[in-house]
């Protein structure tokens, strides 16, 4: 795989709660200039840069971040707000509490009303990984895949902690045995390595996201640092 078609599935990230607006064009630049698949950025930026960069970018942002407690009529009206302004990828949090209390057709339930929000758009969902067991950890990949959804996500990258190789291959595991044929693929959050955050399988290729937060990130990239920690 050339360094082309690598960066072609990178999300350019830039989540931090100070982000400045000139933070935000010149992450915008630099996923022009380097072709990225998106650029990830907070809801409130999501108008600015539409109508300053049109079609030569994909908008990607997150909703019921990075907690996931919002109810969801308000993950809801995120979600719309959002695409109104121009987003064509939502990344949502789910509700952890409601992981917790083991009602599990509860966070299946809202991810099945987000990705009829979003309609043909991707709905990738966080399931925070650090706060769960792995029971829990088996039963969120079910809920991704039973509603529809097209990523799941290890983690926001706010938590208390970021991947492991053994979420990585509890997740593949989990889809082998269930039907890898089905829509959701998976992908991680690997805060030890700047600028990797996604990869997904399905099927019997490859299809991944990486985040990456630096430009030196994305001079980096290459297809051997990123098989290095999928290739589990």
């Amino acid at each position: 795989m050339e360094t082309k078609e690598i960066l072609s599935h990178i999300d350019h990230t830039q989540l931090k709660p100070y982000a400045t607006l000139e933070d935000i064009y010149k992450l915008c630049d630099e996923a022009v200039t380097y072709g990225t698949a998106s650029v990830c950025i907070p809801p409130c930026y999501i108008r600015r840069v539409h109508d300053r960069y049109g079609s030569k970018l994909n908008i990607c942002t997150v909703v019921g971040f990075p907690l996931g407690y919002s109810v969801t009529a308000a993950k809801l009206a995120e979600t719309r707000q959002a695409i109104e302004d121009g987003a064509q990828e939502i990344d949502m949090v789910i509700n952890i509490s409601d992981v917790k209390n083991g009602d599990y057709d509860k966070v299946e339930q809202e991810i099945i009303a987000l990705k009829a929000e979003c309609g043909n758009r991707i709905l990738k969902v966080i399931v925070e990984t650090c706060y769960l067991t792995e029971e829990e950890k088996i039963a969120m990949c079910q809920a991704v895949t039973n509603a529809g959804a097209d990523y799941i996500k290890t983690s926001t990258g706010f938590g208390t902690g970021g991947a492991t190789l053994g979420d990585v291959k509890l997740f593949r595991g989990a889809y082998r045995r269930s039907s890898p044929d089905q829509g959701c693929r998976w992908c991680q959050y690997k805060r030890g390595f700047r600028g990797f955050s996604g990869c997904g399988m399905r099927q019997d290729r490859f299809q991944f996201r990486c985040g990456a937060a630096y430009e030196k990130s994305l001079t980096f990239m290459t297809w051997s640092a990123i098989m290095q920690i999928t290739l589990v």
